[in-house]
């Protein structure tokens, strides 16, 4: 099962996931480790497809929502979109470059994560 070896993955970084099985949703209290906004905890989720580790999750959703709505903004800090996990969350579409050739485990993915909070 895809989904625990990424709960497992995220347990093992020190994290305490939430899981939902009806919709493969994780998220966990985060805090943020650069950028403008470090320091600040968030919930950071995750809609985890059930080919991971062959598929990474597509981009983090994170609550509470800290930029505008602007899914027509070209690219990365800007891109942002209404997220499914609800009203409070938004979702930032940023696929994992090149994913095939990392060692796809959750450790790797998350630090793709924290290279995207030290863009911003």
């Amino acid at each position: 099962m895809s989904q625990k070896e990424f709960i497992e993955g995220i347990t093992g970084l020190g994290y305490t996931p939430q899981f939902s099985s009806e919709n493969n949703r994780v998220y966990f209290e985060y805090k943020v480790p650069g950028g403008r906004f470090s320091g600040q905890v968030v919930q950071l989720g995750f809609e985890v497809p059930e080919q991971f580790p062959l598929t990474p999750p597509s981009g983090p959703h994170i609550a509470p929502r800290l930029h505008v709505i602007n899914p027509s903004a070209p690219q990365h800090p800007d891109r942002i979109h209404e997220s499914p996990f609800g009203s409070d969350w938004e979702y930032w579409s940023r696929p994992f470059p090149d994913w095939v050739v990392t060692n796809r485990t959750v450790k790797e993915y998350m630090r793709f994560i924290r290279h995207l909070w030290e863009t911003q």
